[in-house]
């Protein structure tokens, strides 16, 4: 009699165990199976602009932490003035070395950024003014105006613009490190032209 237990025993638990198999391995290879907290496992992300009753303000979309800043992003330390620009001349020094791959990122971004006003040679003949879509001749940069400025004064100019207004700050669209690039180019321009 006891075997008779032992052996039905047995079959039961085997049978579980076969159900259990079964039940709990799917053979789809993007579904993990039974989840077993599907809150977690199957969270539902808030769209950006809705409302959202974790936050005191009752909006998804909430503003980074007052006094913080992006990684790799230092607030540029200058105003548009005169004076800041003076000093960002003497303050600034170009971090990068003037090597051939340096020139080349340089060139690749004055030509995206630079060539349509200031022209592909520096002469202040870019397209924007030789199709008189820009009224006021650009500033020539291969000229001893801009040649004898300091780095730190032409990355001034590019980040903030000109004090003139002429030309618009390209700081939000230029990289810091494709600022400089660009200077380098500006420097072999005095050379080639």
């Amino acid at each position: 009699m006891n075997l008779i237990y032992i052996n039905t025993g047995l079959k039961l638990t085997g049978f579980f165990v076969v159900v259990l198999l079964f039940i709990s391995c799917k053979h789809g290879n993007n579904d993990t199976g039974y989840a077993y907290m599907p809150d977690m496992a199957y969270s539902q992300a808030g769209e950006t602009n809705t409302e959202n009753s974790v936050f005191a303000n009752g909006r998804t979309n909430q503003l980074p932490v007052e006094g913080t800043i992006p990684r790799e992003m230092i607030p540029y330390q200058y105003e548009k003035t005169y004076d800041d620009q003076i000093r960002a001349g003497e303050e600034l020094i170009n971090p990068f070395e003037a090597v051939k791959s340096n020139l080349e990122k340089g060139k690749k971004q004055y030509n995206i950024y630079c060539a349509t006003c200031h022209g592909f040679e520096g002469k202040g003949d870019g397209h924007l003014y030789t199709s008189k879509l820009f009224t006021a001749k650009p500033t020539a940069l291969n000229e001893n105006y801009v040649q004898n400025k300091p780095d730190g004064e032409l990355y001034h100019i590019i980040t903030m613009g000109s004090l003139s207004t002429l030309m618009g700050p390209h700081g939000s669209q230029i990289k810091p490190e494709n600022r400089w690039k660009i200077i380098f180019l500006l420097r072999e321009s005095k050379k080639h032209y």
